[in-house]
C-alpha cells in the first residue's frame, strides 16, 4: 500500500515538473518574438516617416531651385566677386589686410612729404635770417661811413671863396660825389626833411623855432642829415621844427 502511494506522489512531481518546464519554454518564445515584433514595428514606423519627409519628384526640384537661388544671394552678399581692376574682392566679410609692402610705401611716402615740407621751412627761415644778418651788417657798415660823409660836406661848405674851382677844391667835390653814388647804388639814401611835416619815424628834433612862414609841425632847418639802407632808418635826421 505504500508503495503504490510513493509512485503515485512521483508520477505527480514528474507531470509538475513537465509543466514546469513547458511553461518556462513558452515563456522564452513569447520573449524572442517580441523583440522581432518591435523590430519590425520600428521598421514600419521609420518607414512610414521616411516616405513622409523625402520629398516627391515635384517638391526636390523646387528644394534644389530654392537652395541654388539661396547660394546665388549668398554669393552676391559675401561671395568672392570680380572687380573692374581684375582682382578678386570678397565684400560682406572680414575686411582684406594691406599687403605689409604697401604699408611701408606709404610710411615712407609720408616721412619724405614730411621731410620735404620741414626742409622747404628751413630754407625759408634761413633766407630770412640771411637776409635779415645781411642787412644788419650792411647799415653797420654804413652807419660807420657817415661821419666821413658829415666831415666831407663841412669840409666842402667851409672851404674859403679863392680856394673854390681850384683842381684841389674840384677833386675834393669829385670824391665826394662818387661816394655819395655808391651808396647810393647799394640801397642807401638820405632822407627829406626840410619843407617836409615832421615825423618822428624819420626825424629827430632838437629844437623849435616860431615862422609865420611855415606851417605848423613843419622842418624848418636840418642840422645832420639822415639816412635810409632800403626800408630801415639807418639815422635820424636832426632838425629844427618850426611851429
Amino acid at each position: 500500500m505504500e508503495r503504490e502511494q510513493h509512485e503515485e506522489a512521483y508520477e505527480a512531481n514528474e507531470e509538475q515538473i513537465k509543466e514546469t518546464e513547458a511553461a518556462g519554454a513558452s515563456e522564452s518564445a513569447d520573449g524572442a518574438a517580441a523583440p522581432e515584433t518591435k523590430e519590425a514595428a520600428d521598421a514600419e514606423n521609420s518607414g512610414g516617416d521616411a516616405e513622409t519627409e523625402s520629398p516627391g519628384p515635384e517638391n526636390a526640384g523646387e528644394e534644389v531651385e530654392a537652395a541654388e537661388g539661396g547660394n546665388g544671394e549668398a554669393a552676391d552678399a559675401g561671395g568672392p566677386q570680380q572687380s573692374s581692376d581684375g582682382k578678386w574682392h570678397v565684400f560682406g566679410r572680414k575686411k582684406e589686410k594691406k599687403d605689409p609692402k604697401d604699408l611701408k610705401i606709404e610710411e615712407l611716402t609720408d616721412q619724405l612729404r614730411r621731410t620735404m615740407a620741414e626742409f622747404d621751412n628751413f630754407r625759408k627761415r634761413t633766407e630770412k635770417e640771411k637776409s635779415a644778418m645781411f642787412e644788419i651788417g650792411a647799415k653797420d657798415i654804413v652807419e660807420r661811413i657817415l661821419p666821413v660823409i658829415d666831415n666831407f660836406e663841412r669840409g666842402l661848405s667851409s672851404m674859403p671863396e679863392e680856394v673854390k674851382g681850384t683842381p684841389f677844391a674840384d677833386g675834393m667835390e669829385m670824391i665826394y660825389k662818387q661816394l655819395l653814388k655808391n651808396l647810393e647804388d647799394a640801397g642807401v639814401k638820405p632822407i627829406e626833411a626840410v619843407g617836409q611835416p615832421f615825423d618822428p619815424n624819420f626825424h629827430n628834433a632838437v629844437m623849435h623855432v616860431e615862422d609865420e612862414n611855415l606851417g605848423e609841425n613843419v622842418v624848418a632847418a636840418e642840422l645832420q642829415k639822415g639816412y635810409m639802407y632800403r626800408d630801415s632808418v639807418v639815422r635820424h635826421s636832426m632838425v629844427q621844427v618850426a611851429n
